[in-house]
């Protein structure tokens, strides 16, 4: 009886390690993700704040040079304007980079506004009919924020990407302590087991990133009947 007593002992030891290890993984996970998202936030303002300023100042200044050219100089304005031109269009690539790496709305207005916000701008991009349903949410946490932010991102690039779908329902809704946030499309399909292992698809890099808050990633989908993708995160006590 004393073995078997010290059997159970040696047994329940080992699972609390295993369940320490575990917590310590997902806790050094989350900060190392943690300051991916910080570096992502400081390239996003120096591209904003620095390449973005500066683009716009010589834009300005090429303006101011154009004007003082006599009507005759006809080349030389039409050069110009063709540089301010450039300028333009560089400065508006910019901007969209420094929203992509890390909009200012997710840190400003929160998740809903942010999912509104990559809702209508990839629906412009790619010619998406994206709808966005939002229940009532309680406060949520930054990280917890990025997270399904990220999720959301992920999903609706692969759709653009592959789906070749012409609509897409995105929602969010708090259910038995449960957050969970749903992404389905009216596109040609896939193999789930395929996708979610598929290198390109960012799948697989999406469902360790759950896993770190013991969250979990659900893919739905069968040729020609459209793909739903569902993560569900426990809401923190």
């Amino acid at each position: 009886m004393d073995d078997l007593a010290a059997l159970r002992q040696q047994y329940q030891d080992l699972l609390d390690r295993l369940q320490r290890n575990e917590r310590e993984f997902r806790r050094l996970g989350r900060a190392v993700w943690r300051v991916q998202e910080d570096e992502r936030r400081r390239l996003a303002r120096e591209l904003h704040d620095g390449v973005g300023q500066n683009l716009t100042a010589i834009k300005h200044r090429l303006a101011a040079i154009t004007a003082t050219l006599p009507e005759a100089n006809a080349d030389a304005r039409a050069a110009l304007e063709a540089t301010i031109a450039l300028c333009g269009d560089t400065l508006e690539d910019t901007r969209q980079l420094s929203r992509l790496l890390r909009p200012p709305v997710l840190d400003d207005l929160g998740l809903e506004a942010a999912l509104r916000w990559l809702a209508r701008s990839q629906g412009e991009a790619s010619a998406l009919d994206i709808a966005v349903d939002i229940g009532q949410l309680p406060p949520l946490d930054a990280d917890l924020q990025t997270l399904l932010f990220r999720v959301a991102q992920e999903a609706l690039n692969n759709i653009a990407k592959h789906a070749e779908a012409s609509s897409v329902l995105l929602r969010l809704v708090v259910r038995g302590g449960l957050i969970q946030l749903q992404v389905a499309d009216d596109g040609r399909g896939c193999d789930p087991d395929a996708a979610l292992h598929s290198g390109g698809s960012g799948l697989g890099g999406m469902r360790e990133r759950l896993r770190l808050y013991e969250g979990r990633l659900e893919l739905h989908s069968a040729t020609g009947e459209g793909t739903r993708l569902r993560a569900v995160v426990p809401l923190p006590d």
